[in-house]
């Protein structure tokens, strides 16, 4: 499946079907995370819930700290 993630197209495999797996696809499970799909924000506790198609655009920005 082709996602446009963060401007880029990206392949992904098929076990991606929804949010929860392309995070866990790319090992982002344990950051601070703000997911956008097809332009809407997602919630957190949607991530399990929203399901991926050919073509969507994903847009994944982490949260880091500094001094």
């Amino acid at each position: 499946m082709k996602l446009k993630i963060n401007g880029e197209m990206v392949t992904v495999p098929d076990t991606v079907q929804h949010v929860s797996d392309l995070i866990e696809h790319f090992q982002l499970e344990k950051r601070v995370l703000m997911i956008e799909h097809n332009e809407s924000i997602l919630e957190k506790d949607h991530h399990s819930k929203t399901k991926v198609k050919d073509g969507d655009k994903i847009e994944i920005v982490q949260f880091v700290g500094g001094g």
